[in-house]
């Protein structure tokens, strides 16, 4: 009996992992190259995080999300974010109604987008901060509360959110608070010199066929489900808490580069991210296990938008990449100390 179980338990997994690359598959047949722009948003998918999509404009970051949405059978909306975008334009708002029968007047809530299964917030970053904060408790708590009413929303509940760099012209920065309910950090960058003639030529000619739906929201969640069981090491939790804490200046470390460079470093949370992402990670590419390579992949994204750098290594040309570098370089491996 035991044998038979773990069989249908192993028959379930190799399904749900053949979804994936199905899902991954649909994916490319719109979206030319990228690939390990794609991976990290299919790990936030199954890692059931949240994403910020980084790139100058015409990079695809619209695209990459909505060919995700046509690619799954989950709801989908989009809120282009605008300077005079309003909270109430996200989360909905009351609006007054008449019974025709009685001639009583009552307030009706009216629900917004944010009522959806992936959210698509379009240069989140061109409206104030007092809008870009109705976000907040959706990432959080997958929950809005109006009017004293707290309600739940549809499962699964991703918010994918895509910005220009925020030095330029008509761009809010994104609160601190916000950007740490982001998974990851993904950007995007240029694309190749043989990707971009392949997007010339496909998107010149005649129109290219949408991706056909391959993912239904039970399904993803048995995934999501999945996810959380692959197996992390103790050493690799004791690594990742490692890594984290090396972000924190502390006046111990007061002559390290780290302490120079950084002046704001990651929470907890960011040990949370990354062991999920490597969770995910590992399971898109058939991995019930996660390993040091999945941590270091993801590490990047996960930090990019977590720490803080200091004026001195702005000054400097310091880059957050050049942090993550020294970042490893202070934080051996598990069994390469």
């Amino acid at each position: 009996m035991e044998t038979e179980t773990g069989t249908a338990t192993e028959s379930g997994i190799e399904k749900t992992m053949a979804a994936v690359e199905t899902l991954r598959g649909e994916i490319g047949r719109v979206i030319v190259g990228q690939r390990e722009v794609v991976d990290q948003l299919l790990v936030c998918l199954l890692a059931r995080g949240h994403a910020l999509l980084e790139g100058v404009p015409g990079l695809g970051k619209t695209l990459l999300v909505k060919t995700l949405a046509e690619a799954t059978e989950l709801d989908f909306k989009r809120v282009q974010f605008t300077p005079d975008l309003m909270p109430g334009d996200i989360l909905g708002t009351e609006i007054l109604e008449e019974d025709h029968g009685t001639g009583k007047r009552f307030f009706k809530f009216q629900r917004g987008p944010i009522f959806t299964n992936i959210l698509l917030a379009d240069e989140i970053n061109r409206t104030p901060p007092k809008t870009q904060a109705a976000l907040l408790e959706s990432m959080q708590e997958y929950a809005v509360t109006m009017a004293g009413e707290t309600m739940a929303l549809p499962r699964p509940y991703f918010v994918l959110a895509t910005q220009n760099p925020i030095e330029q012209a008509g761009t809010y920065p994104l609160p601190e608070a916000q950007l740490d309910r982001f998974l990851l950090n993904i950007h995007i960058d240029y694309p190749a010199e043989e990707d971009e003639i392949a997007i010339l030529r496909g998107t010149t000619g005649g129109e290219t066929a949408p991706p056909a739906p391959c993912l239904d929201a039970d399904t993803l969640q048995e995934m999501q489900r999945l996810v959380r069981e692959v197996h992390v090491s103790d050493d690799l939790y004791g690594y990742v808490a490692r890594l984290v804490r090396a972000t924190r200046p502390r006046p111990a470390n007061g002559d390290s580069p780290l302490a120079q460079w950084v002046q704001w470093g990651a929470g907890p949370r960011a040990g949370q991210a990354l062991v999920l992402a490597a969770k995910a990670r590992a399971f898109l590419n058939q991995r019930l296990a996660a390993t040091r390579d999945d941590i270091r992949a993801l590490l990047l994204p996960v930090l990019r938008h977590r720490v803080l750098l200091s004026f001195h290594a702005q000054a400097e040309g310091i880059g957050i990449e050049r942090v993550i570098d020294e970042l490893l370089r202070a934080c051996p491996e598990p069994g390469r100390d």
